[in-house]
């Protein structure tokens, strides 16, 4: 279980890092196909003692794959089989787009950490509402017991102009809500121009009002609703955003995504400069997620629900957010570095822990 970061150092390191990524993803979905996932289930499985219930969802570990990882909705079963509690998908915008011009994912490996400035590449959310659809029957199907949760991530479509943003989150949520087990609105990538002026109140109160009110209307049932936000806010922004999610009832929040900042790194800073723009990731922003949270967590009713993510690396990380006050946490960044074992071990771990 230690070959991955052998086969990390020596093989990965040397390819582009987005090429790495679609070359390890490919192996776990071509594993799947061929019913290895499957068979392994067992071993990678989560102990019963992790099963919790959050936003009325009875997730199998509190533990889960955040957004970006598979933003097209192609490996939801592979990722659930390797032992993640829940697998959020995206981020999916209204329309399809390339996203930003290539490279642009980097890793600091010193700091275990990546910057990346994708920019929302994605199929559009009509084409991959039926990969949601198929995967969510696909686990009905496989798990008689507690099934893997499928979260959906959107965002905004980076052609649409502001004042149209509303229309375009619209749009996905009419195409994907209803396949979703819960619904995520992504205001706070550093990577779409002008996306994080929408986590002002002013703009958060119809966008997440109309979202909340449409996917509950097309799916016929009531689809948990979040907002993510940035790690870079405030602790006055902070509170303004729980104030809202309080006033409009959402089911819950995701702290943090990606930050703008590049404090205490330790990474050449040449090479760092060099980089230029993106979302930092990774164990760089475990302090200032988790103060978030901590702040949130102080703000918000204790039934609403709280995910922390940045810089989750190991089961005491996780251990740490959910003592903080987190219903739920993901990881993503580690991932990369720690490889297809590294749900299992955080699983294991923590089941000791508890």
């Amino acid at each position: 279980m230690r070959i991955y970061p052998l086969v990390f150092k020596h093989v990965f390191t040397k390819m582009d890092p987005e090429q790495a990524h679609h070359f390890a993803f490919n192996a776990i979905k071509i594993a799947q196909r061929a019913g290895l996932t499957k068979a392994a289930r067992k071993f990678f499985a989560p102990a019963p003692k992790l099963k919790r219930t959050v936003m009325g969802i009875d997730f199998p570990s509190p533990f889960g794959l955040a957004a970006g990882f598979d933003k097209g909705a192609t490996g939801i079963v592979a990722l659930s089989d390797i032992g993640f509690g829940h697998v959020e998908i995206g981020t999916l915008t209204g329309q399809a787009q390339p996203g930003n011009p290539q490279p642009r994912l980097f890793r600091l490996v010193e700091d275990r950490a990546v910057i990346n400035r994708m920019g929302f590449n994605n199929e559009g959310a009509e084409r991959v509402a039926a990969r949601v659809a198929s995967a969510r029957q696909h686990l009905k199907g496989d798990y008689q017991q507690t099934r893997p949760v499928i979260g959906v991530n959107i965002g905004k479509t980076k052609a649409v102009e502001l004042d149209d943003a509303v229309a375009d989150y619209l749009a996905s949520t009419r195409q994907l809500a209803i396949h979703a087990d819960y619904l995520v609105v992504n205001v706070s990538s550093p990577n779409t121009p002008g996306l994080r002026l929408l986590q002002s109140v002013e703009s958060l109160r119809p966008l997440l009002s109309e979202v909340g009110e449409l996917a509950d209307k097309v799916s016929g049932r009531h689809i948990p609703l979040l907002v993510k936000i940035a790690p870079d806010l405030s602790d006055e922004d902070v509170s303004d955003v729980a104030q809202l999610a309080i006033e409009l009832k959402l089911d819950g929040i995701i702290a943090t995504n990606t930050t703008i900042t590049r404090d205490g790194l330790k990474s050449d800073a040449a090479k760092v400069e060099e980089i230029g723009a993106g979302g930092l990731s990774g164990a760089p922003l475990k302090e200032r997620s988790l103060a978030v949270l901590r702040q949130l967590r102080s703000l918000v009713p204790a039934d609403m629900a709280l995910i922390a993510v940045g810089g989750v690396e190991s089961a005491q990380d996780v251990k740490d957010r959910l003592d903080a006050g987190a219903d739920l946490v993901q990881g993503y960044t580690a991932f990369l570095y720690e490889g297809p074992f590294w749900a299992r071990s955080i699983n294991k771990d923590l089941e000791r822990m508890l």
